[in-house]
């Protein structure tokens, strides 16, 4: 009996210690640091070992890096447009997003992001639509094929990918393929040994020398990037699975906004995946102009501006949250938004806020079924606070929306893998592109009035009818939500 309580004791000391530890050494949020806080009070012992495996502080660490030949001839073209934009020389080809050049500038200044406007994009909202050409597209592929998923699962659609890149690299074609050591736990040395003997590479993010623990395993790699002989792009939300189909009876039909890009903001999601594979598999890719276009663009040359833009625990700014906020901040007239995660940080919420009472008609639309309960718990709470000013929320009835989407003013709109919660601006390395082109808004934001069509609208006074059972999820999904 002694020897219990002792051991008790023992778990209360630690966690007293590490909650000191955290207050007042480590610079963390103060919402982080007070669930962190809760966590340790309420499960002695545990929380402390969910402390070691879950929080881990990247701020200080440059996890990726660029060679110097890269950087130069990057950075070239990037001392040529930010000189263009602060002379006030940049054209726009649509002249609906003169208004956001203030956005543009931070990106190129803050995050080394270009803006093209040579481009052209296909939007895939289907799953069965966006696999069959990006199939098509690597089964046209003459020189390289790099792809990188966070989830890649070891069943038919999977198979199906792993075979058809085995395939390419037996035609000679280059192939990487890198995936999550976590999203893409079901794959084996057995799935890849076709691809790895036919000549592909493959690498792993954040991989454990010790087998099922992972020591990193809070922080993922939930980027999707794929691109082919350095000319065309694919970016979104959709990952590789049989569910991502619609075969998953759990979920049902699966909606998701993927998009395809040819033009030159591919130079962007090239460099993103190099920099990715260098960390994983540090093999040495200098910069070699076969992979890249030549950086040559005419400021006047029809197409869609974007610009690609990433961020990760190992920066210091939330540079995807900070875009997220701009965009809002922006709006004069509409703000359309689809997540199937959404418990932001106050400073979304406000941004939020201020734009439903300054008039601008505000839409966040949300998945009616989970997939992970405390998230979904602490997207309602998140979505509720909002109704009372007037923002109107959805639940989407027609399957599982996984869609990563915002669309302001018909005119701009960003489509990528991060969700509105905290782990996708502070935990997750994600990438969005930022699309500044009436027309393609304008085609996302008709796609958002479709998917209202089978959703249902969530009001106020239903919202009040929700029961203790779920208002006591809710409220204890909220406190945790900086951890989730």
């Amino acid at each position: 009996m002694f020897s219990v309580f002792s051991s008790i004791s023992v778990a209360y000391l630690l966690n007293i210690i590490l909650a000191i530890f955290i207050v007042f050494l480590e610079r963390k949020d103060p919402t982080a640091t007070l669930a962190w806080v809760l966590v340790l009070l309420v499960l002695p012992g545990v929380g402390f070992v969910l402390y070691l495996l879950l929080s881990q502080n990247f701020s200080r660490k440059k996890l990726f890096t660029m060679k110097i030949n890269a950087r130069k001839t990057f950075g070239d073209f990037l001392k040529k447009q930010q000189d263009s934009v602060n002379s006030n020389k940049l054209i726009f080809i649509d002249k609906n997003n003169e208004i956001h050049k203030d956005i543009i500038k931070m990106n190129l200044f803050r995050n080394q992001s270009f803006f093209t406007q040579d481009n052209k994009v296909q939007i895939f909202t289907d799953g069965r639509e966006k696999f069959e050409e990006f199939f098509k597209c690597i089964e046209g592929a003459k020189e390289s094929i790099h792809v990188m998923y966070y989830i890649v699962k070891n069943d038919d659609l999977g198979k199906k990918l792993i075979a058809l890149l085995e395939k390419k690299a037996q035609e000679g074609v280059e192939v990487r393929f890198l995936y999550d050591s976590i999203g893409g736990r079901s794959l084996n040395k057995k799935s890849l040994e076709g691809l790895l003997n036919a000549g592909g590479k493959v690498g792993k993010f954040f991989s454990s020398l010790i087998p099922l623990i992972n020591f990193k395993i809070n922080y993922r790699n939930h980027r999707k990037i794929v691109v082919i002989d350095g000319k065309i792009g694919f970016v979104g939300g959709f990952n590789v699975g049989n569910e991502y189909l619609g075969l998953n009876k759990r979920f049902g039909y699966w909606r998701d906004t993927h998009v395809k890009i040819i033009g030159s903001a591919v130079i962007d999601l090239q460099r993103r995946f190099f920099l990715d594979w260098g960390n994983a598999t540090k093999e040495d890719l200098s910069y070699q102009p076969k992979y890249f276009p030549e950086l040559n663009v005419k400021e006047e040359e029809s197409g869609a501006g974007i610009q690609i833009v990433s961020s990760g625990p190992d920066e210091r700014d939330e540079t995807i949250k900070q875009n997220y906020v701009k965009l809002i901040s922006s709006a004069r007239k509409s703000v359309l938004i689809q997540t199937p995660y959404f418990a932001p940080d106050e400073s979304v919420m406000e941004a939020l806020r201020i734009a439903a009472l300054s008039g601008v008609d505000v839409n966040i639309m949300i998945p009616n079924k989970p997939d992970h309960l405390f998230v979904h718990w602490a997207t309602y709470y998140y979505a509720g606070e909002l109704l009372k000013y007037g923002v109107k929320i959805y639940t989407y009835e027609n399957g599982f929306l996984h869609a990563k989407t915002v669309v302001i003013d018909g005119t701009v709109a960003s489509v990528g893998t991060a969700n509105f919660d905290v782990r996708s601006f502070k935990l997750n390395f994600e990438v969005i592109a930022i699309i500044y082109d009436t027309e393609t808004a304008e085609k996302l934001e008709k796609v958002f009035y479709d998917d209202v069509k089978v959703s249902l609208k969530l009001t106020r006074e239903l919202y009040l009818q929700r029961g203790i059972a779920i208002k006591f999820k809710e409220s204890i999904s909220r406190l945790l939500s900086p951890l989730l």
